[in-house]
């Protein structure tokens, strides 16, 4: 997954201006970081954090993982690496969530009107928003890695309201029991844990009929096009 590939970036990054950086997505999943000093692929062991679940990763562009609305950054804005024909965990942001797909991605999003779980695929150039509370999981439909663009609304993933998962909506709706209160999250206190917590797990009974999805013949015929027409972009 991060291997030591001949980076290919273009133009030659000795040329760009102090402070600027460049960033290659390339269509097998890794990511080529340039800067006036050279360049080189992002890596777990300086470059990455850990995105909600292991061997999913993260690296910022704006804000931080403490970003909160008590230390605002108004929005994070990452590079995510999604593993091959993977999911996140099934959770819901605090804030308003868009996803910019590089490669084969699906979105399972809880629609709370229709009372069931739409899966919405998508193609790289594909964003999608998602908005505040929604319950969702983004998925991987390839067997390679896949990058994504992800901006999150005032929170980032130290957040206890960055990603809320079904044990975690559980355990809030205990709390409001026990207490008599809302549980303590802040703008969040009006939510319906308990129905958070069944929307989440409707999710997660559809991930393990239907896995995160397969690719289509036409896809993979584009997969390989799109790999071709960047070594061709990318050591002009």
């Amino acid at each position: 997954m991060f291997g030591t590939a001949r980076l290919g970036v273009s133009p030659d990054p000795r040329r760009l201006p102090r402070g600027v950086r460049l960033y290659r997505l390339r269509p097998e999943g890794s990511v080529v970081l340039a800067d006036r000093d050279g360049a080189r692929e992002l890596g777990p062991e300086r470059d990455l954090l850990r995105f909600i679940d292991d061997g999913q990763f993260a690296h910022y562009l704006v804000g931080d993982a403490a970003t909160s609305p008590e230390r605002p950054s108004n929005a994070t804005v990452k590079l995510g690496i999604v593993g091959p024909r993977s999911a996140f965990t099934p959770h819901a942001h605090g804030g308003e969530h868009f996803v910019l797909s590089m490669g084969y991605a699906s979105c399972g999003l809880y629609d709370g009107e229709r009372g069931g779980v739409v899966d919405v695929p998508l193609v790289p150039g594909e964003l999608i928003r998602i908005p505040k509370m929604m319950p969702h999981s983004f998925a991987n439909r390839d067997t390679a890695p896949l990058t994504i663009l992800a901006a999150n609304t005032g929170y980032g993933i130290d957040h206890e309201d960055y990603a809320i998962t079904a044990p975690e909506a559980d355990r809030r709706a205990a709390a409001e029991v026990s207490d008599g209160l809302a549980a303590p999250t802040g703008t969040l206190a009006r939510t319906d844990y308990l129905a958070l917590a069944a929307a989440l797990r409707d999710i997660e009974r559809v991930q393990r009929t239907r896995g995160p999805g397969l690719t289509t013949a036409r896809e993979r015929l584009a997969a390989r096009l799109r790999r071709l027409a960047h070594r061709w972009e990318g050591h002009r």
